[in-house]
C-alpha cells in the first residue's frame, strides 16, 4: 500500500509539474514590432534580441567553425541588429526611452563596416574571411565633387560682401574712423592757417556767392539767344 501511495504521489507530482510547465510556455516573439502594443513586452523582446546577439557574437569569435558557418552567423547577427532597431523604434512610439540615442553602442569595439557599404557589419572571425579582408584594405572612395551649379548656389550678395553692414559692427567702426579723419584734416588746416598768419600773409575768404564776369556774360548770352529764338 505504501509503495502504491508513493507511486501515486509521484505521478501526481509529475502531472502537476507538467501543468506548471505548460502554463509557463514561452510566448513567441511577434514577427513585426508594430504588432506589439504593450511597452513592457516590447522591452522584453528587445532584451531577448540583445541576448541572442551576444550569444552569436561569442560564437563567431571561433575561426574553426568554417567559412560557411561564420558567414551564416554574421548574417544572423546583422538581421538581429536590424530587428533590434525596429523594436527600439516601436518602444519610442509607445512612450518609452529612445534607445537609439541613450542606449549603449553595443559591440562597437568588435564590429567593422566596409567603406561605402553602410549598414552591414562584420564581427569576429568574419573580418578575416577571404574577400572581406581585402575590402577593409582598400582606400575609401574620395568624396564626390560638386557640380558648377551646386557651387554657384552658395554665391549670393553676402558672398560679395554687400551685407557686411547688416551685422551692426562695421558701421560704428566706419563712423569712428570718419570722425578721426575729419579731426586730423581740421587740425592740419588750423596749423597751415596759423603758419600763413605768422608769415604776415593776409587770408582772404572766398565768397562762394560771388558771380564771376565770365559766368554772367555766358548767362546773358544764353538769355539773348533765347529771346532771338522766340
Amino acid at each position: 500500500m505504501a509503495r502504491n501511495a508513493e507511486k501515486a504521489m509521484t505521478a501526481l507530482a509529475r502531472f502537476r509539474q507538467a501543468q506548471l510547465e505548460k502554463g509557463k510556455a514561452k510566448e513567441p516573439r511577434p514577427f513585426l514590432a508594430s504588432e506589439c502594443n504593450e511597452l513592457p513586452k516590447a522591452e522584453k523582446w528587445r532584451r531577448q534580441i540583445i541576448g541572442e546577439i551576444a550569444k552569436k557574437v561569442a560564437q563567431i569569435q571561433n575561426a574553426g567553425l568554417g567559412e560557411f558557418r561564420i558567414r551564416d552567423l554574421n548574417d544572423e547577427i546583422n538581421k538581429l541588429l536590424r530587428e533590434k532597431g525596429h523594436w527600439e523604434y516601436r518602444i519610442k512610439e509607445l512612450g518609452g526611452p529612445d534607445y537609439a540615442k541613450i542606449g549603449l553602442k553595443m559591440l562597437d569595439h568588435d564590429r567593422k563596416e566596409v567603406p561605402g557599404n553602410r549598414g552591414y557589419k562584420y564581427f569576429g572571425a568574419a573580418k578575416d574571411l577571404p574577400g572581406v579582408r581585402e575590402l577593409f584594405e582598400k582606400d575609401p572612395l574620395p568624396p564626390p565633387q560638386k557640380a558648377r551649379a551646386e557651387l554657384m548656389r552658395d554665391i549670393n550678395t553676402e558672398y560679395y560682401g554687400y551685407r557686411d553692414e547688416d551685422d551692426g559692427i562695421l558701421e560704428p567702426l566706419e563712423q569712428e574712423h570718419e570722425k578721426k579723419v575729419i579731426a586730423e584734416a581740421v587740425e592740419k588746416w588750423k596749423m597751415e592757417r596759423e603758419a600763413r598768419l605768422a608769415r604776415g600773409e593776409e587770408e582772404e575768404e572766398e565768397n562762394i556767392y560771388a558771380v564771376h564776369e565770365e559766368e554772367s556774360d555766358e548767362e546773358g548770352g544764353k538769355e539773348r539767344e533765347g529771346e532771338d529764338g522766340q
